[in-house]
């Protein structure tokens, strides 16, 4: 798999991928198919939702696969899926029950919920009375014993169409498989959000590439390393995990580590040159090797100004 960018006119980066290009590639996927119109949900717990033009162009197939190749080819993992449509891959429809939580729609969530909540049979013909359109549509126009049927069809029965198309995307290299063999494996990448990256994490997943000890390099560059980990810490104290994921993703195009690891694993290089140089006072990033070249500068509210300065205004390949 090779993924190259192209600017507005059309005119490919000259970069090889060996890498980089293909995990931001992946990133920016996931991404968009968590922000997609064929998922709906809270808090990053999400279901299939009923979208005609998306079921008509088969893009459920697509999004199944984009997560199948993400997991494959060094990506990162969806994260996103609820737990109710992750059991319903692994067990199908038999081995779900979802809950009240699980209806994204406000209006329906309110008139189920009041049924939820009915003590006696006035207030269950009471409170199912702006619901028999849907009632009849679920074909619950019956005695209702519990809102498990309600739910059922709205979560479940509703998208049976996209999900199986869905499910049928995640064949492709052999996931879905891999994900049944083996539930509770899959299960963090696919339901949560994956693990917050903290400065320790970081600093551990680096590489320092150093000179020879004894060396004027090695003395400047162990004083550079000293501004790196000070960096990461109050990066983690200040802003938190999602500003740790923007110098990730400035190093290795991913903001999160990859389900199967870097390849290369990532290093910490240095700008040997003049600080006076403007191109040598910014950190550089080679995204296909994973490595990130930090300058070699003398103070460290230096080194903050100018890492906070390329990472704000790198804003990825090809985005704007």
């Amino acid at each position: 798999m090779f993924v190259k960018f192209s600017d507005d006119l059309g005119i490919d980066e000259e970069a090889v991928d060996l890498g980089g290009p293909r995990r931001e590639f992946l990133r920016l996927l996931m991404e968009a198919l968590a922000l997609s119109p064929m998922f709906e949900g809270r808090e990053s717990k999400l279901n299939l939702a009923l979208h005609s033009t998306a079921l008509r162009e088969d893009r459920y197939f697509i999004a199944g696969q984009a997560i199948a190749v993400s997991l494959v080819h060094g990506g990162p993992p969806p994260g996103f899926l609820a737990p109710t449509l992750y059991s319903c891959l692994v067990g199908g429809h038999s081995s779900i029950k979802p809950d009240l939580e699980d209806i994204v729609d406000a209006d329906l969530y309110e008139k189920v919920k009041k049924v939820s909540e009915c003590s006696s049979l006035n207030d269950l013909l009471h409170t199912t009375e702006p619901l028999q359109d849907f009632l009849a549509n679920a074909g619950c126009l019956r005695p209702l014993k519990s809102i498990e049927d309600i739910t059922m069809f709205q979560v479940a029965h509703r998208v049976a169409g996209a999900f199986q198309r869905f499910k049928e995307g995640l064949k492709v290299l052999s996931v879905l498989d891999a994900i049944k063999m083996h539930p509770e494996s899959f299960r963090p990448l696919m339901c949560h959000e994956p693990s917050a990256l903290t400065a320790c994490v970081m600093d551990h997943l680096f590489h320092i590439l150093l000179s020879e000890v004894g060396s004027n390099k090695r003395r400047t560059e162990e004083v550079v390393v000293a501004f790196w980990r000070d960096y990461l810490q109050d990066v983690e104290d200040q802003v938190g995990p999602p500003k740790l994921g923007t110098i990730l993703a400035f190093a290795t195009g991913a903001s999160v580590i990859p389900p199967v690891g870097f390849s290369p694993q990532p290093s910490i290089d240095f700008l040997h040159g003049h600080p006076s140089s403007p191109k040598q006072r910014l950190p550089m990033a080679n995204t296909c090797i994973n490595c990130l070249k930090l300058p070699l500068l003398e103070t460290y509210d230096d080194f903050k100004e100018c890492m906070d300065f390329a990472l704000g205004n790198t804003q990825g390949f090809g985005r704007e």
